[in-house]
């Protein structure tokens, strides 16, 4: 009879992943993994069928905290830059508190092992800022450009001012702002 799954099991798995991943990169062995994680390889066979898999459930995992990072407090009611800074400022907060984190997700984003399914849920959490984005397109508040050309342009703008952070934190706040302030006139439109 096979044993229940343990939640804190899984959750221990997913940790060990971020760790190794970070350090060795995707291509680490799943012996790392279990090692890091203090169980047998089988049991991380267990909750996850193939490495893939594992990929998939960490995106995942990375994600909702992420999402969970930019969405609280997310003021819904104020303009579409206050709302913009409140992103920003969130994500590249989160991706200085969490560099393992954020370079696993950048690798497994690249790595092609997603699944369709897996992409979705990536997004789901996401969907009011991609409303917020449209909406501000319709506005003319924004250039009208391709959507996923503005989430390129703030992930790479939000990337470099999360390794100034990194390199100056008693500066953090100066980079923050002058980063989204970048970013807003990069993408306004002009009057």
């Amino acid at each position: 009879m096979a044993r229940p799954r343990s939640e804190d099991k899984r959750n221990a798995i997913l940790a060990a992943a971020t760790d190794v991943f970070a350090e060795r990169g995707l291509g680490a062995a799943t012996s790392a993994i279990s090692a890091a994680a203090g169980v047998a390889e089988g049991t991380l066979f267990t909750y996850f069928r193939t490495k893939d898999d594992l990929l998939n459930a960490l995106y995942r995992e990375i994600k909702l905290g992420l999402a969970d990072a930019m969405m609280s407090d997310f003021p819904r009611k104020k303009s579409v830059r206050d709302r913009l800074a409140h992103v920003w400022t969130r994500y590249v907060r989160w991706g200085v508190a969490n560099p393992k984190a954020h370079r696993v997700l950048q690798q497994i984003e690249v790595a092609g092992a997603l699944t369709e399914e897996s992409k979705l849920a990536g997004l789901a959490p996401f969907v009011e800022i991609q409303a917020m984005a449209e909406s501000a397109i319709a506005q003319r508040t924004v250039q009208d450009l391709p959507l996923p050309f503005i989430a390129a342009t703030m992930r790479a703008l939000a990337e470099m001012t999360m390794g100034f952070v990194r390199q100056h934190p008693d500066d953090a706040e100066l980079y923050e702002r002058s980063g989204f302030e970048m970013l807003w006139a990069g993408l306004t439109r002009k009057r």
